[in-house]
């Protein structure tokens, strides 16, 4: 395998193209022949060595869930529930589709 170095706009571009993709990391690397070590790597270099928000750790409050069944008793259901301070939520549970929430991050990074 030859490996070449690319200018940053040609960085810049593939980063672009596979965060507008919704592809798995590992799928648009073997795609492109690329390592998928590689992608994240240029994804920090077009990113200023952070991803969006700038902190590694945010705090986390771990509360009990307030959705209950039918009859009033809460659910123990392995959902998990990411509340933003503008009150917007993602909730996963069981069985949720990675794929569909790898893309929604990947989004979420852009903005």
């Amino acid at each position: 395998m030859i490996h070449r170095r690319r200018s940053f706009a040609e960085v810049q571009a593939l980063v672009g193209e596979f965060e507008s993709s919704g592809l798995l990391r590992a799928v648009f690397c073997q795609q492109r022949g690329l390592v998928v070590g590689t992608l994240d790597k240029y994804r920090k270099r077009v990113h200023g060595g952070r991803q969006a928000g700038g902190s590694a750790f945010v705090p986390v409050e771990v509360v009990p869930s307030a959705v209950r069944d039918v009859n009033g008793v809460a659910r123990r259901d392995g959902c998990l529930v990411v509340e933003l301070r503008s009150g917007r939520r993602i909730e996963v549970c069981r069985g949720f589709d990675a794929g569909t929430l790898e893309r929604l991050l990947s989004i979420l990074d852009r903005v």
